[in-house]
C-alpha cells in the first residue's frame, strides 16, 4: 500500500461493472505508477464489487472501495467520502464510463501548479464502438486512435483532435478553444488542500452541474483553472441519463445562482456538517 502517493484518481461509479472494468484496466497501463485509486461507489451491487477485486488482486496499485447504500443519486455524498479516504494532496475526479490514455495520470501531474485546477474535457464514443470495445482494444491503444475509430464507424469531426498526441498541437488547441475552464468531474484534477478550503461538493445537488458548482466556490477562493482539455485524455463511453430530470436541474440552478451572487466560498453542506 503506497502511503503518500503522488496522486489520488477518484472513480465515480454506480451500476455498471463492464465500464468499470474497462476503465480500470485502462489505469493498470499508465505511465506513471505511484498513485492509488478511490472507487467512489453511490450504491453498486455484488457485481461491481466482484471486478474490483478481480482488479485488485491483478493490479499493483492500492483501490479503495469507498461504498454507500443505494438511496437515489447521491454522486456529491459518494465523492466527498472518496476526498476525505484519499492519501495524497493531488486529486484527480473522473467517471467510471471514461477510459484513460497511458499519459493520462502523467499529464495530470505534469502540469499541475499551486493554486491552480486542470480543466480537462473528453472524446465521446459512439454506441455501437463502447459496445464492443474490449480490453485488447484499449491495451493495443486503439480506442485512442484516430483512423481505428473512423474504421470501426465513428463520425469524422474536428472532436477527433481531442485525440491529438502532438503536446504542441495540444497547447495551441487549449490556447485557441472557447470553451471555459471549469470543474468537470469526468476529468480535472486540483491539490487536495484547495477542494477542502471550500468544504467539497454541496450535497443538496443532484445530477446536472453538481461538479460545476464546486469549481465555481474554488475559483470565488481564488483557485485559477487551466485548460487542457486536448492534453489529459480519456475516451468516454455512450450511454442514456435515465437520472436527468427537471426537478433536481432546478435546485441545481438556484443553488449554483446564490453561489455566483453572493461569491460563495464554502458550503454548509459538504464534507464538514455545521
Amino acid at each position: 500500500m503506497q502511503s503518500n502517493p503522488n496522486t489520488s484518481v477518484i472513480i465515480s461509479t454506480y451500476n455498471q461493472p463492464e465500464w468499470l472494468r474497462l476503465v480500470l484496466h485502462s489505469y493498470s497501463l499508465q505511465t506513471a505508477s505511484d498513485f492509488e485509486i478511490i472507487i467512489a461507489d453511490d450504491g453498486s451491487d455484488e457485481r461491481t464489487k466482484v471486478v474490483i477485486k478481480e482488479f485488485t488482486e491483478q493490479s499493483n496499485l492500492n483501490v479503495i472501495h469507498v461504498w454507500q447504500e443505494d438511496n437515489g443519486f447521491q454522486k456529491t455524498k459518494i465523492l466527498n467520502k472518496a476526498i476525505v479516504a484519499s492519501n495524497s494532496d493531488y486529486l484527480i475526479f473522473t467517471d467510471g464510463d471514461c477510459i484513460a490514455r497511458k499519459d493520462f495520470v502523467e499529464t495530470h501531474l505534469n502540469l499541475r501548479r499551486k493554486k491552480c485546477a486542470l480543466s480537462g474535457g473528453y472524446f465521446k464514443l459512439n454506441e455501437s464502438i463502447s459496445k464492443d470495445i474490449t480490453i485488447e482494444d484499449i491495451s493495443q491503444k486503439n480506442c485512442f486512435d484516430q483512423d481505428w475509430l473512423i474504421s470501426k464507424g465513428q463520425s469524422k469531426s474536428f472532436k477527433l483532435n481531442k485525440l491529438t498526441k502532438s503536446k504542441t498541437k495540444a497547447k495551441l488547441l487549449n490556447a485557441l478553444t472557447p470553451t471555459k475552464a471549469t470543474f468537470d468531474g469526468m476529468n480535472v484534477s486540483c491539490f487536495k488542500e484547495d477542494i477542502l478550503a471550500v468544504n467539497g461538493f454541496d450535497e443538496r445537488m443532484q445530477y446536472g452541474a453538481e461538479d460545476r458548482e464546486v469549481g465555481e466556490r474554488m475559483m470565488n477562493n481564488g483557485i485559477k483553472f487551466l485548460q487542457v482539455r486536448y492534453s489529459t485524455i480519456c475516451v468516454h463511453l455512450f450511454h442514456q441519463r435515465p437520472y436527468k430530470n427537471e426537478e433536481n436541474l432546478k435546485l441545481n440552478n438556484s443553488i449554483r445562482k446564490e453561489t455566483k451572487k453572493r461569491k460563495l466560498r464554502f458550503t454548509d453542506f459538504g464534507i464538514v456538517k455545521k
